[in-house]
């Protein structure tokens, strides 16, 4: 178990725009250096964002239609010249895969997290 980490206020947190989001797209992404897809997610900015995501566990089927929650404003970043818009959340199992984090009911798109 790690430690925590050092303590944030609650401005720090409430700067953090995140939201639920539906996959409505998954592609190969060959280049990444470690196995990612680019994932596309309507998180209910008018447009389709996109994530380089390390989820290779899911098959592409899988997550398509599924809502994850997300970091919307971390800013671009650039990996292997794609350009990854936001950050979906996740935390590994027991056997060290990524799991996806999402609701347990059905939410909006777009609906914030607090």
């Amino acid at each position: 178990m790690s430690p925590l980490k050092p303590q944030a206020s609650y401005d720090d947190f409430a700067r953090l725009d995140i939201r639920i989001g539906e996959v409505v797209e998954v592609q190969p992404f060959p280049r990444a250096r470690n196995p990612s897809y680019k994932v596309g997610v309507d998180v209910g900015a008018g447009r389709i964002m996109w994530s380089s995501a390390q989820i290779t566990n899911y098959e592409p089927a899988a997550l398509v239609g599924s809502l994850v929650v997300c970091i919307c404003n971390l800013g671009p970043k650039n990996i292997a010249a794609f350009t990854s818009e936001l950050l979906i959340l996740g935390a590994k199992d027991a056997s060290g895969e990524v799991i996806v984090l999402g609701p347990r009911s059905e939410v909006a798109i777009g609906e914030p997290i607090f």
